[in-house]
């Protein structure tokens, strides 16, 4: 039991052991084929497992003549997380931040891995001259220099300091334009500067020279912005526009994993780019895939395969072989009752949020946090559970808490600051509300406490339920514990048929 292992919650904190479980979808499949620029899913959907495997084949990659550009620091501090102080001030200026910095790293993989050429040579000059490909610059340098030089061309009687750095000696020099974008003025028209699209051809036409192409690859997109929602939008808006205007390019891709309540966010209020994205791919999981997840996590553990008397190939190879092993792992039933679900069914009720959404990443941490529960439950001398099952049901009920706790904390508090006091005003109170008993809650009109509970829909914390004159709102299970909710509907609001289950 103590050796036993589900591996981490978090893709990025588990980078050296997700491939010997990572499961190799369909989603996935046309993500390594390169069918799919854009993949959306939800928080802890696990588009940052598909980026951290890509990451991690970068050779497998390599031999396919595929050139890999991560744009984003793996973990710690993102690469753009500095943008929230000193943000660009126009749409064409964030547009432009985006195509420089990723020019950049198109221009450090082809010096690094020595594509030579007219075409290369003229770009890693150019970029060279601009102050921008200077040694092995990190990339939060990297986009701080390029956010420097971008303001300093499209403001030009800013006071801030000059960006042009020496490549020999590093010392700031005066300002001149070596790379241009779109039909902005210009300070000082220089001879021989380009546009960034004609060195984005320069780029293309140095890969079509060697036969490679070069995938930049994006994500941890939910924290770089995560100081405000205005910024974020403008920030992924510009995105989309970069990755609009560099389509045209044979030989470079650009590869976005993004949250799909963050892309809800920013096509909202209208955007007409979006019409135009077809080579997109949303992630979704299903009881079969879920449970797949789970026991590949649980057949990598030899001493549990020796326990039970099976093969891990086996197991992975039916559906059937899995939902047996599981039933034979946990107990069957965490309440008991004939019309109770089966054990797999409860933990998939209990990490769904108000989309009805199940995620890996809550379903991995219930099964983990079960695990420590049942150790515990060892410790102070608790009878072993029944059978040969290695859990016992009350292992899972403890767990539950620590689940719904870290999802409300670092989630919706986290990221979403400005409903943290409605949600803590609903502490102790029933699961299920109409505008008046929220309102009542809360201390407001009732036409006010609709448009809080709307955002609370989209977050995904509220499910609602009715139609939209008289809606009402049902808080799934995830989020019960961690605010002590009590089962059933608020004073005035029509009780459910189905509130020990998800509906």
């Amino acid at each position: 039991m103590k050796t036993l292992s589900l591996g981490q919650r978090v893709a990025e904190e588990e980078r050296a052991d997700l491939a010997s479980y990572f499961v190799e979808t369909e989603h996935w499949r046309r993500v390594w084929e390169g069918d799919v620029d854009i993949v959306l899913a939800p928080k802890g959907g696990g588009k940052s497992a598909i980026y951290s495997m890509l990451v991690s084949r970068e050779s497998d990659l390599f031999d396919r003549g595929i050139l890999l550009a991560p744009g984003e620091n793996p973990t710690g501090a993102p690469a753009f997380d500095q943008v929230d102080s000193d943000p660009p001030t126009s749409e064409m200026e964030f547009v432009g931040l985006w195509k420089l910095y990723f020019l950049t790293l198109v221009a450090q993989v082809l010096d690094n891995y020595e594509v030579r050429g007219s075409a290369s040579t003229r770009l890693i000059g150019q970029l060279r001259e601009a102050g921008l490909l200077t040694g092995e610059l990190g990339k939060r340098t990297l986009v701080r220099r390029v956010m420097d030089y971008v303001r300093r061309y499209f403001n030009p009687s800013s006071a801030e300091t000059t960006v042009s750095v020496d490549p020999t000696t590093s010392v700031p020099t005066a300002f001149t334009a070596k790379i241009t974008f779109g039909e902005a003025s210009v300070p000082t028209q220089v001879v021989g500067a380009l546009n960034v699209d004609d060195l984005y051809l320069l780029a293309d036409e140095a890969l079509e020279t060697v036969g490679y192409q070069l995938w930049l690859v994006l994500d941890r997109l939910d924290v770089a912005f995560a100081e405000s929602r205005d910024l974020e939008k403008n920030a992924l808006r510009a995105l989309f526009r970069a990755y609009r205007d560099l389509q045209p390019l044979s030989h470079i891709w650009l590869k976005i994993f993004l949250r799909s309540d963050i892309w809800r966010d920013i096509t909202a209020e209208g955007f007409r780019e979006a019409s135009h994205f077809t080579r997109e791919l949303s992630l979704a999981w299903n009881n079969a895939t879920l449970l797949q997840l789970v026991m590949q996590r649980l057949v990598r553990n030899q001493g549990l395969c020796r326990y039970y008397g099976v093969q891990p190939m086996t197991v992975l190879a039916s559906v059937h072989e899995q939902r047996i092993l599981f039933e034979r792992v946990y107990p069957p039933q965490v309440d008991l009752g004939t019309r109770k679900p089966k054990t797999f069914d409860w933990c998939l009720a209990r990490t769904k949020d108000g989309h009805d959404e199940p995620t890996p990443r809550e379903l991995i941490h219930l099964l983990s946090a079960t695990r420590d529960r049942q150790l515990r439950r060892y410790e102070i001398g608790e009878p072993p559970p029944a059978g040969e099952a290695l859990f016992d049901r009350q292992a899972l009920k403890d767990a539950l808490p620590e689940v719904s706790e870290v999802r409300l904390t670092k989630t919706l508090y986290a990221e979403y600051s400005a409903l943290k006091p409605h949600l803590e005003r609903l502490e102790g109170q029933k699961t299920h509300h109409n505008d008046a008993s929220l309102a009542a809650v809360w201390g407001i009109e009732e036409s006010e406490a609709r448009t809080i509970a709307d955002r609370l829909v989209e977050v995904g914390f509220f499910e609602r339920r009715g139609d939209r004159q008289q809606p009402t709102y049902w808080v799934p299970f995830m989020y019960r514990p961690a605010l002590k909710l009590i089962q059933g509907s608020a004073d005035g609001v029509a009780p459910v048929s189905d509130d020990t289950e998800p509906g």
